[in-house]
This record gives structure tokens, sequence and C-alpha cells, in this order.
């Protein structure tokens, strides 16, 4: 048995999906249902024994020592957070209480249990922390990419949010020995995702006929990674990464919001024609008007830059590869597609308001 915190939002329920095509082992998943949270996404696990989901917040120490006494789980994969980098500019707190104060309660909760543990059982326990490239702060065009050892420079309010989750995660290892790892991914895309995220936003834009905004120049630099492997990079860090390390998990996809709005604006029109030779639009979903890469520009619409907006994240990923295996195997354009294909295929998902 493992315990997922967050596994109805967007990476947490791709991980419980992938978890339970590939493993016989059940899984607990704990999530507070926030605005973000996507509950419809594990239909296909109604009635599925394995699949145990507890509606509750991280911060519920009560409620965390219940399920931890229950289950008994041998590991916890920690998903539950805030991420949207606007909502915390505007307003910090949520991301403190949820992403460092959560955080906290959950490492509490997990020392607690394995101290009333047998010492076997306690030395196999992991606790898998998921984490985020932007602890790093910003690049340079010409800096080299940031290895586990890197220095913290968080710049936003989310990414010190994530920061001060991360040390109280290494302090809790040294401190009190428990068998953490870290992950740091780099910017996550699939199908699914909230449209407050940049390719969510920029599809339902798109589709609608309306140009899409970007922040100042639009030439900040993200890595893509796509959610399948971002998940992968989970499981492999869970299943043979060593207690107290971190692992960058990196795409090797970098490219400017301007240029990944190109791909996306092919994806979409290459999409499209596919299904008007099938003769179908996606459940009466209305399809884009023609474009291409060359007049990308039309679909931009840039704005007010954002308040201590980075201008390039990249990692090193190397250490994760060596000690476990695993690589990306899903392209850009591959994954836009597929994501641009689940957009018109669900009329309605990539709906709600405008992040921008």
């Amino acid at each position: 048995m493992i315990l997922v915190t967050g596994g109805c939002g967007f990476i947490g329920s791709r991980f419980v999906l992938d978890w339970l095509a590939t493993h016989e082992e059940p899984l607990v998943n704990l999530d507070a249902l926030t605005y973000a949270a996507r509950p419809q996404a594990l239909a296909t696990l109604r009635g599925d024994p394995r699949h145990t989901f507890v509606h509750g917040d991280i911060r519920d120490r009560a409620l965390l020592d219940s399920l931890l006494a229950r289950h008994r789980p041998r590991a916890i994969v920690h998903l539950a957070a805030e991420t949207h980098v606007d909502r915390a500019i505007a307003d910090a707190s949520a991301f403190a209480q949820s992403n460092t104060l959560g955080t906290l309660t959950l490492l509490q909760a997990a020392q607690a249990h394995l101290q009333a543990r047998p010492a076997s059982e306690a030395a196999a326990f992991r606790f898998l922390h998921c984490s985020t490239d932007e602890v790093f702060g910003s690049l340079g065009p010409d800096d080299a990419p940031c290895d586990e050892l890197a220095p913290y420079r968080p710049r936003n309010p989310y990414a010190a949010s994530k920061a001060a989750a991360d040390h109280f995660v290494a302090a809790f290892h040294v401190t009190h020995g428990l068998p953490t790892l870290v992950t740091r991914g780099s910017n996550t895309y699939g199908p699914g995702q909230h449209r407050e995220k940049l390719v969510a936003l920029a599809i339902s834009r798109i589709l609608a006929g309306d140009p899409v905004p970007l922040y100042g120049d639009g030439l900040a630099v993200r890595d893509w990674l796509h959610v399948g492997d971002h998940v992968a990079a989970l499981v492999a860090a869970l299943e043979r990464g060593t207690p107290g390390q971190t692992y960058n998990v990196a795409g090797h996809q970098g490219l400017t919001n301007l240029e990944l709005i190109g791909h996306l604006v092919t994806a979409i029109e290459v999409e499209t024609r596919d299904r008007e030779a099938r003769g179908t639009s996606g459940n009466g979903r209305p399809l884009a008007p023609a474009a291409t890469g060359r007049h990308v520009m039309r679909w931009i619409r840039f704005v007010a830059d954002r308040p201590g907006h980075d201008r390039r994240y990249a990692m090193d990923d190397r250490k994760l590869r060596s000690e476990t295996g695993w690589a990306p195997r899903i392209a850009l354009d591959a994954g836009l597609r597929e994501t641009v294909r689940a957009a018109l295929d669900t009329p309605g998902a990539y709906d709600g308001a405008d992040a921008r």
C-alpha cells in the first residue's frame, strides 16, 4: 500500500492511473479537491478495490495519523500542492499553508508513524516529495543547467514555498533519519491540465480563434516535460532512488514561450486537418481557423510582464538517468498533438476563466 497526496490533481491523477495500470499494489489517494482537482479523471477506477479515495487536507494531522495507522503504507508520494505562479503573486498565503506547512505536517506525521513501526518496516519506508525547477531561480542565456547541488534562488512566492518545503524534507532526513526522496520537475504539460497553465490556455484560446496572452516579449525559456514522462520519473525515483537524495527531472525540450506557441499552432492545424479528412471535428468542437507556424504572431497578444518573471530554467538530470535508467520518451510535438486531441475529444475540458 502507498499513500498518494494530491491524487486528483494533474500530475497526481496521472500517477494514480499509471500506477494502477502497472502495479497490483493498492494506494490511498488523499486530496482536498481544490479548484484544480479533476476527480473525473479517475472515473475508470470506480469500484476498483485497489484505489481508496479520502477527501481531506494534508494539514489535518489527526486525519494523517489515522490514515497511516490504518493503512500502514510503505511509501508516501507527496504531490499535493498549489502550483500557479500568478495566484501566488496575488496571494501567497495559500501557498505557504499548503506547500510549506502542509509538507511539514505530513513529514511530522510520517516520522511519528515510523517511530511506532518495526525497524525493518521503517527502513523500507520512502517519503517522495515532488518539487520544481523554479526553486533554482532564473538562469542567463549562457548559464549551464542546474544540477542537484545548485544553490536555491527562488524569485516568486510559489518557488519560495516549494523551496521551504524542500528544506524541511532534507532536514527531516538528516535530523530524524526519515528516508526521503526529492524530485524537481521541469514544466509539465499534457491532457487534462487546468486552463490556467500555458499549454492548456493556449489550446483553448487558439481553438476559439482568440490570441494567446504572453508575458513581456515572449522570450522566457521553459523546459517542457510530458506528464507521462514525469510520472515515470517519480516511479523510478521511488523504486530505485537512494534515500536522502534529490533528483532533477528534465524534458530536454527548452523553448521560448513564442516558440512553444508556434509548435502548438502547428499541432492544432495538423490535428484539425486530420479530423476534417475523417469528417469529424471532435464531438462538435469548432475547428481552429487555418494557421501555420509562419503566421504564429497572429495568435499572440503581448501583455505586461509578470513581476519577478524568471527568464530561463534548465536542469541537468544525469543523476536520475544514471541511477534509475529513466529517460523522457515523449517528443514535444507528439505530446502536444496528444494534448490537442484530448481537448478536441472532450468539449469543455479546457474551458474556464483565463489565467491572464
